[in-house]
């Protein structure tokens, strides 16, 4: 069924494909699998949920993978899979714990000799809005990928570039580099993702033909895909690119889609994106909810290009509203988070020892360090939520 679907994808295109590749996601989801078998496939189950735009079943899809893999000691492949685990962290806007994920990468790659990638840090450096750490990943990446041939390594890094951009306001580079991610539509998931980047880049640069161009090949795959991730999408795409009570409309829809959705980057996008256009309308006072939520929001998650973008527009509306500053002295190491996420969940100290390869009197000095910091002084009293936003690169 998997093959059957990625062949149909490949030659006869996406809307064909769509509804075989749900009924393979839920077949992935809903049977149990023998466990070499799960090694084997789980990972292109992953492909397929991302390219239909299905957060739910990538989630699905993705943690169970994570956790067949630990149990099966397959260290060879585990980097690959915390990474695909550690994307769905990005979109879900839980910075923190995919930071961790990418940090456990480079312990597993260190134990095995191998080197571990870059893209995953460099869509972490991305949405975070740390432009120096994302220009040098940037230029790492293309100098190794271009000359080997590595495609998919090629379209994510300009994804994430234009990503960085976009945050950052700069369009106009977002713009070159989101064409660059578009360009090849065949490829999964992040040609779309693309698109949408080209819209908004496009749309605030002044090239509104490249923004309804990209619109349009947008829509193809969203609504073949109908679910709420992808509607909302192509919702605040196109309020975008609309005037007046219909572009109110569809910023609304969008909110509304993608509130119902785990991808929080992209819904509070819609919240900075409806927020913008509203002041834009001389509304002010109406525009400060929406720049509040999503200035909150993208405060909470590290997002801080995105933050500052709000913050910007809020001021603009004469709202007072303060800088948000993500690192404290106090703050937890992307390690000491890594070790205080997984006390959490219950593991104990040989435990998170064995899955981070450190000894358990090292977790111990480490969750002396986690209680002083967060001011607690007991394993039970770590809260995973509280764990968002604390760390700090280390």
């Amino acid at each position: 069924m998997l093959l059957d679907a990625l062949a149909v994808r490949l030659t006869d295109g996406y809307s064909a494909a769509a509804p075989m590749m749900e009924h393979v996601l839920e077949a992935f989801c809903d049977e149990e699998m023998p466990v070499q078998e799960a090694l084997r496939w789980l990972w292109l189950a992953s492909v397929l949920a991302s390219d239909l735009w299905d957060d739910e079943r990538g989630h699905v899809v993705a943690t169970r993978h994570v956790t067949i893999t630990r149990e099966a000691g397959a260290l060879s492949t585990l980097p690959d899979v915390l990474e695909s685990r550690a994307h769905m962290h990005l979109l879900a806007g839980e910075l923190t714990a995919a930071a961790s994920l990418i940090e456990e990468v480079g312990t597993v790659c260190a134990a095995t000799g191998s080197t571990p990638a870059r893209v995953m840090p460099l869509g972490l450096a991305a949405w975070r809005g740390r432009e120096h750490e994302a220009r040098t990943l940037i230029d790492a990446i293309m100098t190794e990928a271009v000359p080997r041939g590595q495609g998919a390594a090629v379209t994510v890094t300009h994804l994430y570039h234009a990503v960085l951009c976009n945050g950052l306001g700069q369009y106009t580079e977002a713009l070159a580099a989101a064409q660059e991610a578009a360009a090849h539509q065949w490829e999964f998931a992040s040609p779309r993702w693309g698109l949408a980047e080209l819209v908004e880049a496009a749309a605030r640069s002044g090239s509104p033909k490249l923004a309804t161009d990209a619109l349009d090949q947008l829509s193809e795959t969203t609504q073949a895909s109908g679910t709420d991730w992808a509607l909302g999408v192509e919702a605040r795409s196109r309020a975008l690119l609309s005037e007046g009570d219909a572009a109110e409309h569809l910023y609304r829809e969008a909110i509304e889609r993608l509130g119902r959705t785990r991808i929080r980057v992209e819904l509070a996008r819609a919240q900075l994106s409806y927020g913008e256009w509203l002041r834009r309308e001389n509304r002010r006072v109406d525009a400060r909810a929406p720049l509040g939520l999503a200035h909150e929001m993208f405060s909470q998650m590290g997002a801080e290009a995105f933050a500052e973008r709000a913050r910007s527009e809020l001021q603009a509306t004469g709202a007072k509203v303060r800088r948000h500053t993500v690192a404290t002295p106090t703050a937890l190491t992307q390690q000491e988070a890594q070790i205080a996420r997984l006390a959490a969940e219950g593991l104990t100290n040989p435990e998170i020892g064995t899955q981070l390869f450190l000894s358990p009197h090292t977790v111990e000095w480490h969750l002396r360090k986690v209680f002083s910091k967060l001011g607690i002084s007991s394993r039970k009293e770590i809260h995973t939520t509280q764990l968002e936003g604390e760390a700090t690169s280390a």
